[in-house]
């Protein structure tokens, strides 16, 4: 019911980077060669929220740009699995210091799949 409207969202913020986004700069900042690109990715995936569905037309035009795979697959977790709406859901029903655990967890393992896409891939 609800999908559409992430994928039109999503549709517009990849249209947008495609449109005006330097392929030269999004290769600088989310490029395989740079350390903290995959970090990066996930600290901009955190304040959005969307659907796997919604986030993919960002993540294609992230991908055209020239981001490394392993920074948009952690930016594209991070979507998905730590956004602030979704921790939002989460306190009503865990305690604070679960929540804190979960998050901590979950970073550490998007970080390490997103550098270890970008150094087999």
């Amino acid at each position: 019911g609800k999908v559409w409207l992430y994928v039109v969202v999503g549709i517009a913020i990849g249209a947008g980077i495609h449109g005006y986004v330097p392929e030269s700069a999004m290769a600088g900042i989310l490029g395989k060669n740079a350390w903290w690109s995959v970090p990066a990715g996930v600290l901009l995936g955190v304040p959005l929220y969307s659907n796997a569905a919604g986030v993919i037309p960002i993540v294609h035009a992230l991908m055209e740009k020239g981001a490394a795979l392993g920074t948009v697959l952690a930016f594209m977790m991070s979507v998905v699995g730590l956004s602030l709406p979704e921790m939002v859901i989460l306190r009503r029903v865990l305690k604070p210091q679960l929540i804190a655990i979960f998050i901590a967890i979950l970073t550490v393992a998007i970080i390490i799949t997103g550098y270890l896409f970008n150094f087999v891939l």
